[in-house]
């Protein structure tokens, strides 16, 4: 009985804990009334000061009893709320926290009794006491009254005790106070954390081992439920059919309700943010709020603990690193206050978490030169880097911009640990800056780890599980198509896949057992997956099927290979391997952002050789060619991006001004120039960037088709303004972009040759 008691203190002190977190906080934000927390904030600390008495723990008794103290004193207009009281009582809370853990550890209190933040209590206790600035009051929060005759503050309605002693326990310690409350009292709020009355009777606390019991045995069953299916399939017996039918509803039913019992809302760590923002803000001398939404987007319990510190290192980070200074915001005419706004959902049998802020985004410049400085990548390396391989840089092992170390950052132990353990989990983290609007951070997490959907493939006889999360597409390649899809350049595969290059690996060779086999008429089949939000192809012997795998540890010896996330058994009693799909993209190099493995098929096509072109879809499906020496970088940009500038295009780019040029118009007459309908504009724009006269210059051009390797005999006799002539590129008929002539029109004259 003792080990249930303490085991329900323990938990419900937490939940308390965590509710009058919320409350104090949102009475710092100005989102909430002093008078609706003082009340219910006194009674709870009254509660846990009668339990924990009861259970001897009386340094908790002791913290608490001097909160209460605090808390009586604003209640009966002694000392007015101020911010000064706002940070004391958070400091309660941690204290309380503390010593829980010390208990749930060692079952008792410590040695710890907090006499520093007993003694500071006990002062703004006192009557009259400079309690610290004043919060942000709520716009419908009665002005404060140093001393009047009567409470400012009606107190709430009690919350329910904590625990009952069992039976025949000693009577010694106060019980905990029950008087109703008065008339006109506050109704408790749907964010209190005490319980209503009649709830106790419809729900049951069950512990987390018990719950992980039930969700191995429910994927033990999912095991045999696969066997029994594939034993039916090979028999005509309608019977065995109907029974295993049967068995499949059943089963299906109770996994999807013990999975309900382990779901989770997000709020539970969602909660605990605003705190994070405070205090963050706090030390960093900004100002921020916390927005949320989608708190009730479930989780798997074990998920929801993994996640709980990279969201808090992500949230952190928005507010040191991403929102600036007042003064700064308001010269660059944004609200003096930023903003972090976290976002929840479900998207294909995954949970996405966003985090946003409104700051500054990533300088890119900075992230450059820091990289460079920490000898991460080269100077030549960083001047080849897009912009998303330039963000991504952040989340390399010791990587961090702060010129100094602080209590928050600046020792690059970061965001690369956030990406680790999201990953740990079968997840994914990318970020996405926008230069002077703000970042936002995406996590993507399965909702579940032990029982996945997965595609079934085949690589040398021996079978292989793919989480369906990572999967995008699967191609088949006919012989005859062969030749134009999957390109060797110099040892590394390329799939040209409608307009765009992906890395293509060979599964069987990356595992050391040979090549990829054909199906019986020649075909190839490639699966193409997404890891990080790079995309790459797979070459695979053969796509079996699609099930529900039951998902086990690997063993230390093959954990160590990196392709492999876990293993399954199948219905047949064989055991397939579970591909880590972030795994195999990191060993091919995928994944190292400046690192020279990295896409190097892609690399090699677009370095080429002596006489590169890159090809391009022009209008009325026409084809055109930039000499591949003449381009800096392709890259892909958003359409809001942008922006108008003196009657002309451009984007924030690296730090400084792009200006665009759109192809397809200039090479028209200006009375010619169609107009598009805002439904046909692309979401994306190609960028072609191009070194212009000292400077860069974006060709925005329809779509990039290829990049060919070939001797070319230029027809000038087809020239025209923006256009050299043709030639015979792929066998059609290809127009060869003159760009320097094209961009002279445009820009105007370049400031010094562009070209050498």
């Amino acid at each position: 009985m003792a080990d249930e008691v303490m085991s329900e203190f323990l938990a419900e002190a937490g939940e308390i804990l965590d509710g009058l977190e919320r409350d104090l906080v949102a009475v710092d934000g100005g989102n909430l009334d002093p008078a609706d927390v003082v009340a219910g904030t006194f009674r709870a600390f009254h509660t846990l000061k009668g339990t924990s008495g009861f259970l001897g723990f009386e340094k908790l008794a002791g913290v608490a009893h001097a909160g209460e103290d605090l808390l009586c004193a604003i209640r009966e207009s002694q000392v007015v709320w101020s911010r000064g009281v706002t940070d004391a009582l958070l400091e309660v809370l941690d204290a309380l926290r503390a010593i829980l853990g010390e208990a749930a550890r060692t079952e008792k209190d410590g040695d710890n009794a907090y006499p520093d933040l007993v003694a500071r209590l006990k002062a703004l206790s006192e009557p009259g006491a400079a309690a610290g600035p004043e919060p942000k009051e709520a716009a419908a929060a009665p002005p404060a009254v140093e001393a009047a005759p009567a409470p400012v503050f009606q107190p709430r309605a009690p919350p329910p005790k904590l625990v009952r002693p069992p039976r025949g326990a000693p009577t010694s310690p106060p019980a905990p106070a029950t008087e109703p409350a008065p008339p006109g009292s506050h109704a408790p709020r749907a964010s209190e954390p005490h319980a209503e009355p009649g709830d106790a009777a419809s729900t049951l606390r069950v512990p987390v081992p018990v719950l992980d019991r039930l969700m191995s045995l429910v994927g033990e069953l999912v095991l045999a439920r696969n066997q029994l299916i594939c034993q039916e399939a090979t028999r005509e017996d309608a019977r065995l059919a109907a029974t295993s039918q049967r068995i499949h509803q059943l089963t299906t039913g109770l996994q999807e309700a013990v999975m309900k019992a382990r779901m989770q809302p997000i709020d539970n760590v969602f909660s605990r943010l605003p705190r994070v923002v405070r205090d963050t803000a706090q030390v960093c001398g900004k100002q921020a709020r916390l927005v949320t939404s989608g708190q009730d987007t479930e989780l798997d319990k074990t998920l929801l603990e993994a996640i709980k510190d990279p969201l808090t290192h992500v949230v952190r980070n928005s507010v040191d690193h991403g929102i600036e200074g007042p003064e700064l915001r308001l010269a660059n005419g944004k609200a003096a206050e930023g903003t972090v706004a976290i976002r929840a959902f479900h998207d294909g049998g995954q949970v996405i978490i966003e985090v946003e802020d409104d700051g500054a985004g990533v300088n890119l410049t900075k992230v450059r030169a820091k990289a460079i400085a920490l000898g991460l990548v080269t100077q030549e390396e960083a001047d080849r880097l897009s912009e998303r391989d330039t963000v991504d840089l952040v989340f390399r092992p010791g990587f961090s911009t702060a010129d100094a170390v602080t209590q928050i950052s600046g020792r690059g132990v970061g965001m690369d640990v956030v990406r680790t353990n999201v990953e740990r989990i079968g997840g994914s983290v990318e970020m996405l800056s926008a230069p002077g609007r703000g970042c936002t951070c995406r996590i993507r997490v399965p909702l579940t780890l032990l029982i996945v959907p997965a595609l079934i493939v085949t690589s040398k006889r021996e079978r292989y599980a793919v989480p369906q999360a990572s999967l995008v597409e699967l191609v088949r390649i006919s012989s005859e198509r062969e030749a134009q899809m999957v390109v060797d350049v110099h040892g590394s595969l390329v799939l040209r896949l409608r307009g765009a290059i992906l890395p293509l690996l060979d599964l069987a060779t990356m595992l050391g057992t040979g090549n990829a086999g054909r199906a019986s008429d020649g075909a190839l089949s490639v699966v193409v997956l997404s890891a990080e939000g790079r995309q790459f192809g797979l070459l695979v012997d053969e796509v079996a099927d699609t099930e529900e795998i039951v998902v086990k540890p690997l063993g230390r010896h093959l954990q160590a290979l990196g392709a492999f996330s876990g293993a399954t058994v199948r219905g047949d009693g064989r055991v397939a391997l579970v591909l880590d799909v972030a795994g195999i993209a990191r060993r091919a190099g995928l994944l190292a952002a400046g690192d020279a493995r990295a896409n190097r098929g892609v690399a090699a096509v677009r370095a080429g050789s002596r006489r590169p072109y890159l090809i391009l879809r022009g209008r009325d499906d026409g084809r055109l060619a930039i000499p591949l020496g003449d381009v800096a970088r392709i890259e892909e940009i958003a359409r809001e991006r942008v922006e108008q500038v003196g009657g002309s295009e451009a984007i924030q780019y690296r730090g400084t001004v792009l200006p665009l040029v759109r192809v397809a118009n200039a090479l028209l007459e200006r009375r010619k120039r169609p107009r598009l309908a805002a439904e046909e504009v692309p979401d994306k724009l190609q960028v072609v960037v191009q070194q212009w006269g000292g400077r860069e210059v974006g060709l925005v051009v329809d779509s990039i088709v290829d990049v060919a390797e070939e001797e070319v005999a230029l027809d000038p006799t087809r020239a025209r303004p923006g256009v050299a002539g043709c030639a015979v590129i792929q066998g059609r008929i290809t127009e060869i972009l003159d760009t320097a002539a094209l961009l002279a029109a445009q820009v105007g004259a370049a400031p010094e040759a562009p070209r050498g």
